[in-house]
């Protein structure tokens, strides 16, 4: 009701102004569809202030598609060539975020009013007057009636999580473990993790441009997130099994669950390790890890300060995570190479190994969180691949997000190429039959088009009986009230309060009926009508319906559905190399002999992952895979990312790794990559292959001490047996037979 009322004041001031005041149409019906373009038809994300910003920007782009559209006109074929360029690039403008996508239906309305007969190029100042007062108009209301009050930050919301996971952090490092309910509970910690998913903010929230704080921002809260689950995962169950042999064996995610303490709460306290006794055993043991973890809380302390006075978080100074977690790590390595008595037990080797894991994470949250609040260009950043975008040029970055979506695989450029070709097909066919009002035509393909043809379906059904209802009713009040301008202008307010308020709550058909009534009543207003108007109308439609319905079937008719298919399992199948090539970085004889393998595949076909996952959950309608855990996948290819690049970073010890050893990493390894390419399999909707054999059974590390003393090669344990274990959830959300 707030919004109706704000576009009905806006549009209705313009538009009684220029109709009744100084007898100027064309003028009045660019500020009547100002308001309504970008106002309605464009569904604009966050406050009120902050849709008056987006309008604002949008005006200067308004005024030079009007006079495209009043340029092109002479000709059909001009007018669709300038409807093909103009509807794809402001389709494909989403790339740069929700603002200006959701600004895009209704500047491809200002191209679509001015591109038809007449050609008259002499009334270009009286549209550009009208639409420069209705857009302004429509932003003041914005501002200043009824204004939508602002949601909290995506600052505010990390900045909230990063403190929660202090106080986690220092619990952990105290040994203190409160009661269930508490803010470091493992429950809270991974909800408060799920809080800082895309999809549980505003769109207006979402750090989704292309720009470095934008980057940086959403890698920071990627690294939070993480925090916040190892955190979790340390406090309820901090591990002691060993896990090479249960994650690579590939079976049953119960027992996956269980070696990554994914297992419940109940779980672990009947293991004995949920209480105050075993985590002051276990802090006493390991004072180094309760040192590196009380780093962290401080460290989170800092950076949620930073987020909140938007003042960078200083790059040195107490906490140093750099150096501690250097020092950390030779400790480490000294207990490993000492004598037999100095090594420490395996479950303390483990625990160590996880809290070097989530201390990398801290640090990469603090360098993200450097950077998006800085926002300018900076020398490289360690690691240079995770922080490539850290000295890059902003135009490059912008370059870089429009190259990276220019292939058929984007969702964005299917999406794009189908709003053009819809949009000028439908101005083709108004040219050429000479349709009256024929940019009803192109409003109906620009409003029902959806990204599945069922979906479309639907709409189109839905909007030709609301339609034919309204122009029903349009064409009862023609007749009777006949040329009576003052009728038209009684109605109008009302109807556009009706229309405006009710469609959205409604549906499509309620709001098609109202929108005709609305429509006739205002050109009734600014030439004389018959009953005629509501049967072009009902034709101009149909026609648009027709044109839409029949993109939808010929474009990518399935949607996001087939391509986040074919995008998760081409994610997952990149991730293999990745994988074999980190383990032999790790395994290299002399350490630091093997090349790093290369991150800039899986890179890019994460990004393109995560488009086709944002639109597969905004389309509505079947949700017949939507068991299918999606999101997981996008978080086991971070996982693998972020393992890559940190479990080398440290300098291995000049010592020879057993045969035995060797082999029995490699072998892990290589059973990941077959679960790996089990589950992609899975997710193109292909048949799966066979479950890999199971790896031997690991021993204790007094049997094997090549292994398991061998701080990196525990790191690197950890790690696949984590990313076997979320492989394994994916695989159980799938429902037998599918």
């Amino acid at each position: 009701m707030h919004r109706a009322i704000r576009v009905t004041t806006a549009s209705c001031a313009g538009f009684y102004l220029f109709v009744y005041g100084v007898d100027r149409p064309e003028t009045a019906l660019y500020a009547l569809f100002g308001p309504v373009a970008l106002g309605i038809l464009s569904p604009i994300p966050g406050s009120g202030r902050q849709r008056a910003a987006v309008i604002l920007r949008a005006l200067p782009v308004g005024l030079v598609l009007v006079t495209l559209g009043t340029v092109l006109a002479v000709h059909t074929w001009a007018a669709v060539l300038g409807m093909l360029v103009v509807g794809f690039a402001l389709t494909f403008a989403a790339v740069a975020g929700p603002r200006p996508a959701g600004a895009a239906p209704g500047l491809q309305l200002f191209y679509i009013l001015a591109c038809f007969p007449p050609y008259a190029p002499d009334t270009l100042g009286a549209r550009l007057a009208g639409l420069t007062l209705g857009v302004l108009l429509l932003a003041a209301c914005e501002v200043y009636l009824l204004p939508t009050p602002p949601t909290a930050t995506y600052r505010q919301s990390l900045a909230d999580a990063v403190t929660i996971a202090g106080r986690a952090a220092a619990a952990a490092a105290s040994g203190d473990r409160s009661a269930e309910g508490a803010d470091d509970s493992a429950d809270r910690l991974r909800e408060t993790g799920r809080q800082l998913r895309l999809s549980r903010l505003p769109p207006a929230e979402r750090p989704a441009g292309a720009g470095r704080a934008d980057r940086a921002l959403a890698q920071a809260g990627a690294a939070a997130r993480r925090l916040l689950d190892q955190l979790a995962h340390l406090r309820h169950t901090p591990p002691t099994v060993s896990v090479v042999a249960t994650a690579t064996s590939g079976r049953g995610a119960n027992a996956d669950a269980d070696a990554t303490g994914q297992d419940t709460k109940a779980e672990a306290d009947a293991t004995g390790q949920g209480t105050k006794a075993d985590a002051g055993a276990e802090t006493d043991a390991d004072a180094p890890s309760a040192d590196l973890l009380g780093r962290v809380a401080a460290l989170c302390e800092a950076i949620a300060t930073a987020l909140r006075t938007g003042r960078p978080p200083p790059r040195s100074g107490p906490p140093v995570l750099d150096a501690a977690m250097r020092d950390f790590q030779g400790l480490r390595i000294t207990q490993a190479t000492g004598p037999p008595q100095s090594v420490p037990p395996a479950p303390v080797l483990r625990r160590q190994s996880s809290v070097l894991a989530l201390t990398e994470s801290a640090r990469i949250l603090q360098t993200a969180v450097r950077v998006g609040l800085d926002g300018r260009r900076r020398p490289p950043i360690p690691p240079r691949e995770l922080f490539w975008y850290a000295d890059t040029p902003t135009y490059l970055l912008w370059w870089r997000r429009l190259t990276g979506h220019m292939t058929l695989r984007s969702v964005l450029f299917q999406n794009a190429v189908r709003t053009a070709l819809g949009l000028g097909a439908a101005r083709l066919v108004a040219g050429s039959l000479d349709l009256s009002h024929g940019f009803w035509v192109l409003l109906a393909v620009l409003t029902l088009g959806r990204p599945t043809a069922g979906g479309t379906w639907t709409a189109v059904r839905s909007a030709l009986a609301g339609t034919l209802a309204g122009a029903l009713a349009t064409g009862t009040l023609l007749l009777v009230v006949g040329r009576h301008t003052d009728a038209y202008a009684a109605v109008l307010v009302p109807a556009m309060l009706a229309a405006f308020a009710l469609g959205p709550l409604l549906g499509i058909a309620w709001a098609q009926a109202l929108f005709t009534l609305v429509v006739s009543a205002a050109f009734a207003q600014i030439a004389p009508a018959s009953w005629q108007l509501a049967e072009d109308r009902i034709v101009d439609v149909a026609t648009g319906s027709a044109i839409g319905l029949l993109c939808g079937l010929l474009a990518w008719p399935a949607g996001a559905r087939r391509e986040v298919r074919r995008t998760m399992a081409a994610l997952l199948r990149s991730c293999g190399p990745l994988i074999t090539g980190t383990v032999e970085v790790l395994l290299a004889t002399p350490p630091g002999t093997a090349p790093l393998p290369p991150t800039r595949p899986v890179l890019h076909r994460l990004r393109l992952a995560e488009a086709a996952y944002l639109q597969y959950r905004s389309e509505p309608g079947d949700r017949s895979e939507v068991s299918m855990d999606w999101h997981a996948v996008l978080i086991t290819a971070n996982h693998i990312l972020l393992g890559a690049h940190w479990l080398p970073r440290f300098d291995l010890p000049e010592r020879t790794v057993t045969p035995e050893a060797t082999a029995l990493a490699r072998t892990a390894a290589g059973h990941l990559v077959l679960a790996t390419d089990r589950v992609a399999a899975i997710c193109a909707g292909e048949g799966p292959p066979p479950q890999p054999p199971a790896v031997p059974a690991y021993r204790s590390p007094t049997e094997v001490r090549g292994l398991s003393p061998l701080p990196a090669l525990i790191d690197l344990e950890h790690w696949l047996n984590s990313l076997t274990a979320q492989l394994a959830r994916i695989e159980s959300s799938v429902p037998p037979g599918r």
